[in-house]
C-alpha cells in the first residue's frame, strides 16, 4: 500500500495519504520504528497496546449500559421482556453513538496528521469509547457530532495533540452538551429510551430524585444493590458499579491506572459525604456517604478519567492530592449545586486544569527537603 505513494511512486504528489496507511498498519502490527539516540526503556506495549488494555476494561461497561438501556424502557413502561429484546434496543440505539464518536473524532485527527504531515497519534483511541458512555442514550447523533468535533480540536489539537492537552476530552465533549444543549442532558425524561416522547415514562435519576427532596429518604425508588449493580437510570456506561470494578481490575492489573487516584478520590468523596451525613437536612445531605459513591458518573469518572495519565498529576504526592480533591469537589458539588445534581465532571476538569501547579508545588518541597538534608550533611 505504501509504494505507490512514496518518492518515485505513482501517487507522489499525495504522499500525505502514508500517515492514514502508517496509523492502519501500526494498529494491526508492532511498529517498526525505533528509538535511536538517548536513553530509553525497551518495552513490549506501545500506547496502541496500551489503549486497547483500556478499550478492553471498558467492554463490561459497554455491554451492561447496552442491556440497562432497553430494561429501563420496559420497566418504566411495566412491559415484560425477554434478555435479548431488552439487550436489542441497547444494541440499536447505542451502537451508532459509538460509530460517530469514532467517526467524527478519528476523521479530524486524521485530518490534522495529514495536514500537518506527522504520525496519527492514538489518543482518541479510549476518547473515542468514553464519550458514549458518558452521554444519554438518546442523544441525537448530529448533537454528538458538533460536540466530538468542538473538543477534539478546542482540547486537544490546538494544545499539540496527544500528550498535550490540559483537560480530558471526553469530558470537555459532555460539558460542551451539557452547557450547549442542556435540555438533552439534564431532567428527568432523557435518561431513559423514549423518554422524550412518551409521558408514560419518567426516567429521573437518583440524584435527581435526591436533589428535590427536602425530608427523609423513605422514597427512594432503588434499593443499594440495584444501584451497585446498575439497574438504574442514567448515562450509557456509567449506571453499574460492578461492571465499573471488572474495569478498575483490569488497569491495576495491567499497571495503567493509578490506584493511588482511585483510592484517594473515593477517600475524598467518602470524607466529604460523612460531613454532609454529620449536618445533614435535605435529600442530598442524609444520603449515606458510601451510597454517593454507587450513584451518578461517580466511580465510572474515578476509574476511567481521573486517572488519564495526560490530564492527572504526574508525582506519587500529587496523584494523592489530585484523587482526593476530585473526590471531595464531586460530593460537594452534588449537594451545593441543585440544579445540577452531579459533580464528578466539574470536578475532574477543574482539576485537571489545577494538576501542573499541584506537581510544581511537590517537587519544590522535594527539592527544599533535599537541600535542606544536604545542608545538614554539608555542616
Amino acid at each position: 500500500m505504501k509504494a505507490p505513494f512514496e518518492k518515485g511512486g505513482k501517487f507522489e504528489k499525495y504522499d500525505k495519504a502514508l500517515t492514514a496507511i502508517d496509523a492502519f498498519e501500526t494498529l494491526m502490527f508492532t511498529p517498526e520504528e525505533v528509538t535511536h539516540t538517548g536513553a530509553h526503556i525497551r518495552d513490549g506495549i506501545d500506547l496502541k497496546r496500551t489503549m486497547s488494555t483500556v478499550i478492553l476494561a471498558m467492554v463490561p461497561c459497554l455491554l451492561f449500559g447496552m442491556y440497562n438501556a432497553g430494561y429501563q424502557h420496559f420497566f418504566q413502561l411495566g412491559v415484560d421482556a425477554s434478555f435479548w429484546e431488552m439487550f436489542q434496543i441497547g444494541l440499536v440505539k447505542v451502537l451508532p453513538i459509538v460509530v460517530v464518536s469514532y467517526g467524527v473524532g478519528l476523521g479530524i485527527e486524521f485530518g490534522f496528521a495529514m495536514y500537518k504531515g506527522h504520525s496519527v497519534e492514538e489518543g482518541y483511541l479510549v476518547t473515542g469509547m468514553l464519550i458514549p458512555l458518558i452521554v444519554p442514550v438518546d442523544i441525537p447523533l448530529w448533537m454528538l457530532a458538533v460536540a466530538v468535533a468542538f473538543a477534539v480540536v478546542f482540547a486537544k489539537e490546538v494544545f499539540g495533540g496527544t500528550g498535550m492537552n490540559i483537560m480530558n476530552v471526553a469530558l470537555t465533549t459532555r460539558a460542551f452538551l451539557f452547557f450547549a444543549y442542556p435540555t438533552f442532558m439534564s431532567g428527568d425524561k432523557i435518561w431513559v429510551h423514549e423518554g422524550m416522547t412518551n409521558d408514560a415514562i419518567s426516567g429521573a435519576t437518583i440524584l435527581g430524585d435526591l436533589s428535590g427532596m427536602k425530608g427523609g429518604l423513605e422514597s427512594l425508588r432503588f434499593t443499594a444493590e440495584e444501584m451497585f449493580i446498575g439497574l438504574i437510570p442514567g448515562s450509557v456506561g456509567e449506571t453499574s458499579v460492578l461492571a465499573i470494578l471488572i474495569g478498575a481490575a483490569i488497569l491495576l492489573i495491567t499497571g495503567i491506572g493509578s490506584w493511588r487516584i482511585m483510592l484517594s478520590a473515593v477517600i475524598g468523596g467518602g470524607a466529604m459525604g460523612l460531613i454532609f451525613n454529620a449536618f445533614g437536612a435535605n435529600g442530598l445531605m442524609q444520603f449515606d456517604w458510601w451510597q454517593h459513591m454507587l450513584v451518578g458518573g461517580f466511580a465510572f469518572g474515578v476509574v476511567f478519567m481521573a486517572t488519564d495519565p495526560v490530564t492527572a498529576a504526574q508525582t506519587n504526592t500529587g496523584k494523592w492530592i489530585y484523587g482526593f480533591l476530585i473526590g471531595f469537589m464531586a460530593i460537594m458539588i452534588r449537594v451545593f449545586n441543585p440544579a445540577y445534581p452531579e459533580g464528578i465532571m466539574l470536578a475532574i476538569l477543574f482539576m485537571n486544569v489545577m494538576a501542573p501547579l499541584i506537581d510544581h508545588y511537590v517537587v519544590e518541597g522535594n527539592i527544599k527537603r533535599r537541600l535542606k538534608r544536604l545542608n545538614v550533611k554539608t555542616a
